[in-house]
C-alpha cells in the first residue's frame, strides 16, 4: 500500500497513446454532433429512435470527457504546478462547451414531444433514463436561446472557470515565513493550518496570527476571483429568470425552499447548545470566557493520539464490518488498491475529498493526514463517498449525478458508524477525545456552515451593487460569524479571512454550504432508523443510494420514510447532537472540580 494514489487506470501519463487517442477522439465532437442533430431531431418521425440514438452517443463521449476531466482535476490536486493539468483542464472545457449547442438543441426537440410516457414503454433504455429526460424538459423553462448558451458555455471558460483555476492555483501554492520557536520557516499554507491542531496553544497561536498574514498577501487575488465568480453567477442567474442565486442552487438540488426553511430554522433554534459546547471546550482549555478561534481546533486529550496509516487502514476496516462486510471489504479494497493520496505536500491542494470515476469504476480520495483521530474519521468520510458512488455505478452515467444536498449523506454516516463504534466501549478520556472531535466536527457542519450561508447570501446581495473590496469581504465574513457563534466565540479571535480559505465559494455550485447540514442531519436522522431495524435498514440505504441520482429530494428521503419538510424531523437529528453536548459537560465538570 502507498501513500500516494496511482491514476495508471485512468491513463499512464500525458504522453501515453490511450491519452492522446482519447483527446483526438474528442476533437471531431462538434462535426459528430452536427451530423446527428441533422440525422436525429430533423422531424419526430421516429421519437424512439432519435432519443435513444441522441443519448447513447452523448452518454459515450460525456464519459470520455468525465474520464479526461478527472485526470486533469487528480492530478492538479497533487501538483498545483502541473501545467499539463491545467492545459488538459481548458482543452476539455473547450471540448464540452461543443455539446452545448447540440444538448440545447435536443431539449428543444424533446419539449416537442407530447408525452415521453408511451416512448418510455417501448423502450427500456427510454425508461430506464425516463427521470433524467424529464428534468432535461423541465430545464428548458430557465433555459435561454440556443445562440445565448453557446455563448456563455464559452465565455464561462474564460471567466468563473478562469478565476476559479486562478484562485486555486494562487493559494495552494502560498507559504509564509513562521516564526516557530525552533526557529524561522517558510512552511506552505496548508501545514501552517494544521498548526491549529496542536496541542501547544503558542504553537496554535503561531499559526492562527501566520495564517491571517500569509493571507493578507493573497486577500486582492481571492477578492477579484470572488467579484469575477459572483458577479457572472448574479448576471447569469438573473438572465435565466431566476429571482436570486440561491433559487437557482435550490432548483439545480432539486429541493424546495420548504425544505431548507424547515432545516435552517431548526439549526438556528439550537445553536445555544453548540455555544455551550465551545464554552465548555474553553473552560477546559484555561481560556476564561469565550473561546479564541485558535483554540477551535485544539486536542481537549492525550488520548488523541496519533494513528499510522496502517492503523487508520485496520481501525476503519474493523469497525465500517459492524455495519456490513460489504462496506468493510470496499474499504480495504480502496487503501490496499492505491486509491488514496494520504499526505500533505508542497503543491498539493488542502483538504479533503472523494471523486467518484464511472469510466473505470472507482474512485479516488484525496487526503492531508496528519494521524489525528479527526483524520481518521476523515478518511471514513471520505470513502462513505466512494461507497455511494460505488453503488451508483451500476446505474448509467446518466443517473449518477445526485444533488448537493444528498452529496454528504454516505460519508457521514459512514463516519458516524466509525465514531459510534468507538464510543461504545470508551472511558472518560476516551469518550472526551471522540465527542470533542464529533462535537468539532458538528460545529463546524452546523455553525460554521450557517455563517458561510448567511456570508454568501450577503455577498450576492452586495455585489448586485458594487465589486467588494476585500475589507468590505472581512466585514461581512465577521459579521456572519458574530451571527451564528454568537457568544460561543471570542470576538477579538475570529476569522476574517475564511472566505479565502474555502474553495466552495470558487466553485461553479453556489452555496455549497448548507448541503454539508443537510447531509450531517439526514445521516444522524438515517443511524438512529439503523439501529430501529439493522437487517432491514441494509438493503433500504443501498437502494436509497442507487436512487439519489434519478430521484428529487423529497422522493429519495420517502424511500427512506423521512419527511424533510418538517422541522420535526430536523430537531430529532440536533437533538442526538445536544446529547453529545450533555455528554461532553458531564466529563468537563468532572474534570474542572
Amino acid at each position: 500500500m502507498s501513500a500516494q494514489w496511482n491514476l495508471d487506470d485512468l491513463y499512464t501519463s500525458f504522453n501515453s497513446t490511450a491519452f492522446l487517442t482519447d483527446v483526438k477522439k474528442c476533437e471531431s465532437l462538434k462535426r459528430r454532433y452536427s451530423d446527428l442533430v441533422i440525422s436525429l431531431l430533423s422531424s419526430h418521425i421516429d421519437e424512439v429512435a432519435s432519443i435513444e440514438g441522441f443519448l447513447k452517443t452523448y452518454i459515450e463521449d460525456i464519459t470520455l470527457l468525465r474520464k479526461l476531466s478527472t485526470f486533469g482535476h487528480l492530478t492538479f490536486a497533487t501538483n498545483s504546478k502541473s501545467q499539463e493539468a491545467l492545459s488538459l483542464k481548458a482543452k476539455v472545457e473547450q471540448f464540452i462547451s461543443e455539446l452545448t449547442s447540440p444538448m440545447v438543441a435536443f431539449k428543444l426537440w424533446l419539449k416537442e414531444v407530447n408525452d415521453l410516457t408511451p416512448l418510455a414503454d417501448q423502450s427500456s433504455f427510454i425508461k430506464e433514463h425516463y427521470f433524467y429526460l424529464m428534468e432535461l424538459i423541465k430545464s428548458t423553462e430557465h433555459m435561454l436561446s440556443s445562440e445565448e448558451e453557446i455563448l456563455i458555455s464559452k465565455l464561462v471558460a474564460t471567466g468563473s472557470s478562469a478565476w476559479e483555476t486562478l484562485q486555486s492555483k494562487a493559494s495552494s501554492q502560498l507559504s509564509y515565513e513562521v516564526k516557530l520557536p525552533e526557529g524561522t520557516r517558510n512552511m506552505p499554507i496548508m501545514a501552517i493550518r494544521n498548526l491549529a491542531f496542536s496541542p501547544d496553544v503558542e504553537i496554535r497561536k503561531i499559526g492562527y496570527f501566520s495564517e491571517l498574514s500569509a493571507y493578507e498577501k493573497h486577500a486582492e487575488i481571492s477578492a477579484a476571483a470572488l467579484n469575477g465568480i459572483k458577479g457572472e453567477v448574479l448576471t447569469l442567474s438573473a438572465m435565466r429568470g431566476f429571482e436570486a442565486p440561491l433559487d437557482e442552487t435550490l432548483y439545480n438540488s432539486r429541493m424546495s425552499r420548504e425544505i431548507l426553511d424547515a432545516m435552517i430554522n431548526s439549526m438556528e433554534s439550537y445553536l445555544d447548545e453548540f455555544r455551550r459546547y465551545l464554552k465548555l471546550k474553553s473552560k477546559l482549555l484555561g481560556n476564561e470566557g469565550a473561546l479564541p478561534f485558535y483554540d477551535l481546533f485544539a486536542p481537549v486529550s492525550d488520548t488523541d493520539r496519533n494513528y499510522t496509516i496502517g492503523e487508520a487502514h485496520e481501525f476503519i476496516v474493523k469497525y465500517f464490518g459492524d455495519f456490513s462486510p460489504e462496506l468493510s471489504q470496499f474499504a480495504d479494497h480502496c487503501f490496499t488498491s492505491n486509491w488514496i493520496d494520504f499526505e500533505p505536500k508542497e503543491g498539493k491542494v488542502g483538504g479533503a475529498f472523494c471523486s467518484n470515476i464511472p469510466s473505470i469504476k472507482q474512485s479516488r480520495v484525496l487526503l492531508n493526514f496528519t494521524g489525528k483521530l479527526k483524520n481518521v474519521l476523515t478518511i471514513a468520510h471520505e470513502l462513505g463517498h466512494a461507497f455511494h458512488g460505488d453503488r451508483i455505478m451500476s446505474e448509467s452515467i446518466l443517473n449518477t449525478s445526485y444533488p448537493m444536498p444528498l452529496a454528504e449523506t454516505a460519508s457521514i454516516f459512514c463516519e458516524t458508524i466509525v465514531r459510534n463504534a468507538v464510543l461504545k466501549d470508551a472511558d472518560d478520556d476516551l469518550r472526551l477525545s471522540i465527542l470533542e472531535n464529533s462535537l468539532q466536527s458538528a460545529t463546524q457542519v452546523v455553525v460554521d456552515i450557517l455563517s458561510r450561508y448567511y456570508f454568501e447570501a450577503s455577498v450576492f446581495e452586495a455585489r448586485k451593487d458594487h465589486p467588494l473590496s476585500v475589507n468590505e469581504l472581512k466585514e461581512l465574513m465577521l459579521t456572519a460569524q458574530k451571527k451564528s457563534y454568537g457568544d460561543g466565540l471570542d470576538e477579538n479571535f475570529l476569522h476574517p479571512y475564511m472566505w479565502l480559505n474555502k474553495t466552495h465559494y470558487y466553485a461553479t455550485r453556489n452555496f455549497y454550504n448548507f448541503p454539508y447540514a443537510f447531509g450531517l442531519l439526514f445521516a444522524t436522522g438515517l443511524y438512529a432508523k439503523y439501529l430501529e431495524d439493522k437487517a432491514i435498514f441494509v438493503s433500504k440505504y443501498d437502494t436509497m443510494l442507487k436512487a439519489t441520482g434519478k430521484m428529487n429530494i423529497q422522493e429519495v428521503c420517502a424511500l427512506m420514510d423521512i419527511d424533510p419538510s418538517s422541522q420535526l424531523f430536523w430537531d430529532a437529528s440536533l437533538k442526538k447532537i445536544k446529547e453529545d453536548v450533555d455528554a461532553f459537560e458531564e466529563i468537563v465538570q468532572k474534570k474542572c472540580r
